[in-house]
């Protein structure tokens, strides 16, 4: 082996100095922001999407996007649209948008945190030891009417060391009931109190926001005041945000909403002789995440700003950074094709550690269907562990700090936040903008903008609004426990309104042995209505509509042979423009005399005899409910 020589000299001369500004790609000339917009405009003139008269530097505004808080989303983002990133701290300190900790995650990553919402103490216990053992590092365990009984709270923990792993409660109405258990559990662990962590799951506002109902915030004060003198590592509140997220809140107004909650209970708390360092204390907050990562990652930055300026203004800007639990969204979840719920759950567990999270917990896939099994529990778990160990997400303290793109974000959206936040607080604090409808009434149109998105498939949902696996076997889970009483915000899922077609669909397949259909009346060759063939293919089977084709056809009178063994009233023509020009109309014509009772096009065009179109950016259950209501009516049934 050859030894490698070392030149003295170089040793006696040290190392280079650090250059005080550091040049990449310096044999190239600096581009400007303007050099680039005209590049930009050059593309999409080319692309169609810019009148050739447009002024200069206008096509960077078709790439702008809006989000559900109308900040506006640019494709480019430098040193000048962060002017004062000296403002975001460094981290471990005041105002912690770099991270509530000056180490970050260095060495073993965030809290792993595992839901159980099992109602059997003996299959809870079961799952809690597989799950410690194989890396989980704190446990989120229903209790009451959100999992196991209240006198079964020490089996479902037999075992758990509670000074290695903390347990955080989600009992709802039973909170203080089972709050009152577990510290009776403790006592009775033999296991010194200042070691015990986790959080009481205390949360009468979110009960309130979830249900319509609950006691006031006040009720959490004695087991608070308890927690802050005998159990100096617990928290007692969780400042739960996922009853408005769920319902299909913005992330300003997710932020916004946390900020009042948790001042309500700073009001409480310092109002019965805690001071504010000791409140904040008592105190973690819970968000939902989702797989738009770079939002997620905003958003949590974000919260420990807003948090610390609420603790400023209450006197306490000393105190430690907003202690935060990230959850993958109940909202982002299918139930349809669940296996595409492990990406979504990658995506958004890698933003939450991005974006410095404490605590993380990835639901497993099958949450959305029922109580979780083995397998799905051990891939939501090393979903985390290969994030931290092989991604090697702990090793970089804040990751996204700095990116001009994340930093703006962060501040726009702490600004929105802040302002929902005054909002709220004018109508009256926390509880009162519930009980007035204040919260329903601004989430609300929020909502129905999802909808909108989801129904238009702007926004796309893999393996149900796009691709859809029509044979695909369902997943069959025991079902969680009974859900909380309605009367509080409702509770949206993305995917709920496409599944419901397919739920139909799948009604009438176990009844006649056969799924609704629409008959594609392909027009040319294969290559010629591949393209539009696929796109109606695709939309239709996101309802549950299977589309049998004619294939590759030379004349008419193929299509209608084709049309007559597919057993439907329903056709849609596929093809190209020219295609449609030459001959959808007579083809429209012979479907319509074989019995077609509603015929539609592939595209945007109009031709005679056809009743409606389906085309990028058409409402896709719109069209879905038209095929239904067709063949309903040949079948002499209701529309429904």
């Amino acid at each position: 082996m050859t030894t490698p020589q070392v030149d003295p000299d170089a040793l006696e001369r040290g190392a280079p100095e650090e250059p005080d500004d550091l040049a990449l790609a310096a044999e190239f000339p600096a581009a400007t922001r303007e050099e680039w917009a005209a590049l930009v405009d050059g593309v999409l003139r080319k692309a169609g999407r810019l009148p050739a008269d447009a002024p200069a530097g206008s096509g960077v505004d078709v790439l702008v996007r809006e989000t559900l808080d109308g900040l506006r989303v640019r494709p480019l983002y430098t040193a000048d649209d962060v002017p004062d990133l000296a403002a975001t701290g460094v981290p471990g300190a005041a105002p912690y948008v770099r991270g509530s900790r000056a180490g970050g995650y260095v060495p073993d990553g965030w809290d792993i945190r595992a839901r159980h919402t099992s109602a059997d103490p003996a299959a809870v216990a079961a799952a809690v030891a597989e799950d410690l053992d194989n890396g989980v590092t704190s446990l989120w365990l229903g209790v009451g009417t959100h999992g196991v009984a209240v006198a079964d709270l020490p089996a479902a923990l037999e075992g758990v060391l509670l000074d290695l792993a903390p347990v955080v409660l989600d009992a709802g109405a039973d909170a203080i009931a089972a709050a009152e258990a577990f510290l009776a559990h403790v006592t009775a662990s033999d296991v010194d109190p200042a070691q015990v962590g986790g959080n009481l799951g205390l949360d009468p506002v979110g009960l309130r926001a979830a249900t319509g109902e609950g006691p006031d915030v006040e009720s959490v004060l004695p087991l608070a005041r308890r927690v802050a003198d005998d159990f100096p590592a617990m928290r007692a509140i969780v400042v739960d945000a996922l009853p408005v997220h769920g319902a299909g809140a913005s992330d300003a107004q997710q932020l916004g909403w946390s900020l009042a909650a948790g001042v309500a209970y700073l009001r409480a708390l310092t109002g019965a002789g805690l001071d504010v360092a000791t409140a904040a204390r008592l105190l973690e907050f819970r968000f939902g995440v989702t797989g738009d990562q770079f939002a997620t990652i905003a958003l949590l930055r974000a919260a420990r700003r807003l948090w610390a300026r609420v603790l400023e203004a209450c006197g306490a800007p000393d105190a430690p950074g907003q202690v935060q639990h990230a959850v993958t969204s109940p909202m982002t979840t299918t139930r349809r094709d669940p296996w595409v719920n492990m990406l979504r759950g990658t995506v958004a567990g890698f933003a939450a550690g991005v974006g410095g999270a404490d605590a993380v917990t990835v639901a497993p896939f099958d949450e959305a269907i029922g109580v979780a099994e083995p397998f799905s529990r051990r891939i939501a778990r090393n979903t985390q562990s290969l994030l931290i160990m092989e991604a090697h997400l702990a090793r970089v303290v804040d990751p996204a700090g700095g990116s001009w793109y994340v930093e703006s974000r962060t501040d726009e959206l702490a600004r929105a936040a802040w302002t929902f936040f005054q909002e709220v607080e004018g109508a009256g604090g926390a509880v009162a903008a519930l009980d007035s409808g204040f919260v329903a009434e601004r989430v609300a149109p929020v909502r129905e903008r999802r909808e909108r998105d989801v129904a238009t498939r702007r926004t796309p949902i893999t393996g149900v609004s796009e691709f859809p696996d029509l044979d695909e076997r369902p997943v069959e889970r025991a079902p969680h426990p009974a859900p909380a009483a309605a009367g509080g915000l409702p509770v949206y899922r993305l995917a709920g309104a496409f599944e419901e077609r397919r739920d139909r669909s799948d009604a009438v397949l176990a009844a006649t042995g056969a799924r609704p259909a629409a008959f594609l009346a392909t027009l040319g060759t294969v290559a010629a209505h591949s393209a539009r063939a696929g796109f109606a293919r695709n939309l239709l089977g996101a309802g549950g509509i299977a589309t049998p084709d004619a294939g590759a056809t030379a004349s008419t009178d193929e299509i209608v042979a084709a049309f007559g063994e597919a057993a439907t009233p329903v056709a849609v023509l596929c093809g190209t423009d020219e295609a449609y020009a030459e001959s959808a109309a007579a083809t429209a014509a012979a479907l319509r005399e074989a019995g077609a009772t509603r015929i539609l096009l592939a595209g945007r065009a109009e031709v005679d005899g056809v009743d409606a179109t389906l085309h990028a950016g058409c409402d896709a259950l719109a069209v879905i409910d038209d095929v239904y209501a067709a063949l309903d009516a040949a079948n002499g049934e209701d529309a429904r």
